[in-house]
């Protein structure tokens, strides 16, 4: 049985390049680019995976997830990102998602990927699935790391990781296609709202929350 997939995510490109990843051994019937479009995609094809990105104009994939999840209980979730970070995981998962892989991932890993999914299995990369153990066990304090990002934009975020990750404003700006001001407007956003003085401070941050 060849699996029927709608591909989200805001990357013209990234969708073309999963579409020919993958194209041969599952049935892509639709793509979508932000929370609107992949709703209606969804909802009007009904595929048996959705291959979702998580951060997405509109209110990213856990936003698609909660408008059909309850309309469509036979279709399965399968985030497919470039974030690595435990509170996306998390929350994904959290939303309703059966699974949760990396941008790294092979064609042949990701049709695998499909297939037990739609077979009602979890998936993750391996580094990923400890996340998820732990944050079920508690060693993960969930709710304070979601209290904390409440407090910051989808950009803010972005930014954080990036920097928190040791790129450059100039770095920064270039990965996220933003003016270098416009980057050092979000550090400073960031800084004040979670109330740290110092981009060290900052890297700290994130590594003890394991969002990096």
């Amino acid at each position: 049985m060849t699996h029927r997939v709608v591909i989200v995510d805001d990357h013209a490109m990234f969708r073309s390049g999963v579409r020919a990843e993958v194209g041969r051994l599952v049935d892509v019937v639709g793509e979508a680019e932000d929370v609107a479009t992949a709703v209606e995609a969804v909802v009007t094809l009904a595929p048996d995976v959705v291959l979702l990105d998580v951060h997405m104009p509109g209110g990213g994939g856990i936003e698609v997830i909660r408008q059909v999840a309850t309309r469509l209980p036979e279709t399965r979730f399968l985030a497919l990102s470039v974030s690595d970070a435990a509170e996306d995981v998390i929350g994904v998962i959290r939303a309703g998602a059966r699974g949760y892989v990396t941008k790294n991932i092979t064609g042949a890993e990701l049709v695998d990927a499909i297939g037990r999914v739609a077979a009602g299995d979890a998936v993750f990369s391996p580094r990923l699935a400890g996340f998820v153990l732990d944050a079920f066990a508690g060693t993960i304090e969930v709710a304070q790391v979601d209290e904390d990002l409440d407090r910051l934009t989808e950009r803010e975020r972005e930014v954080m990781r990036l920097i928190a990750r040791g790129y450059a404003y100039k770095e920064v700006a270039k990965e996220l296609f933003i003016s270098v001001k416009t980057v050092e407007t979000h550090v400073s956003s960031v800084l004040r709202k979670l109330q740290l003085s110092s981009r060290h401070e900052l890297t700290r941050w994130a590594h003890e929350r394991r969002l990096i």
